[in-house]
This record gives C-alpha cells, sequence and structure tokens, in this order.
C-alpha cells in the first residue's frame, strides 16, 4: 500500500515548514511521505532552525532538506499550512489544514522551541488520524 504524501507549506520554504518536513520523516516516516514546499523561496533553511533541529532531536535537516517550490514536489494528498496569513495557491489534495504557526524567524531560541514543540505535536496528532485511517 502506498504511503499517503504530506507537503508543508509555507511562502519561503526555509523555516516551519522545513522543521515539520523534518519531524514528519523523524516521527511519522512509517505512516506517510513527508515534504515541504513554498509558494517562494530563500536560498536556504533558517539557520536557527538548523541549529535548535540538531541541538534537539540530532537532525541535520541541510543534508537531505532544501528549500522547493510547490512544483518541486510530488503531488501530496495532504497539504498542510504553516500560517503564513497569505493566500495559497490551490493544490488539489484529499485533505487541507493551517495550523496557525507564528513564523519565529529572528526571534529568541525560547520561541523558535516553542514552534518546534507545537509542530512536534501536530506532527503526531496528523500521525494518529492518518493512521487510523481519516482520509
Amino acid at each position: 500500500m502506498e504511503k499517503l504524501r504530506v507537503a508543508f507549506v509555507c511562502v519561503h520554504n526555509s523555516c516551519r515548514s522545513q522543521i515539520a518536513e523534518a519531524l514528519g520523516r523523524h516521527l511519522a516516516g512509517d505512516v506517510f511521505e513527508s515534504y515541504s514546499a513554498g509558494t517562494h523561496v530563500k536560498s536556504s533553511i533558517n539557520p536557527d532552525a538548523v541549529r535548535l533541529m540538531k541541538e534537539i532531536y540530532s537532525i541535520d535537516m541541510e543534508r537531505e532538506q532544501y528549500p522547493k517550490l510547490l512544483e518541486d514536489i510530488p503531488a501530496p494528498h495532504v497539504v498542510i499550512t504553516m500560517g503564513c496569513n497569505v493566500s495559497c495557491p490551490n493544490v488539489p489534495c484529499r485533505m487541507r489544514e493551517d495550523w496557525g504557526l507564528d513564523d519565529p524567524t529572528g526571534k529568541s531560541d525560547d520561541e523558535f522551541k516553542a514552534v518546534i514543540s507545537t509542530i512536534h505535536e501536530k506532527v503526531l496528532d496528523l500521525k494518529k488520524r492518518l493512521a487510523s485511517g481519516l482520509i
């Protein structure tokens, strides 16, 4: 049986969506495939996100991840937007939800860690719902 493909989408695909992709692979890779993408991209992943994900989870996001546009990833079954307060393009999918997360870029490590922790919990909840056959 094919795993569901989950796309975590944000404007620049440099911080929250990249964190969600990494945590999706780390925490829920047995249930779904994780991808991240943006409507525009920056040249690299946010260095604070990279540093804190290495510190907290020993995940090196720069090893397997890079900023991507929506057209650079496989068609998703599930689209999760991060809460970018912009109009996201219409991406065909079976399920869509917005996580409404504030961008921690330029903020303190504590604020960054709070966003990472929220993403961790939301990925686990998504894993549970998808494993139970929600879609």
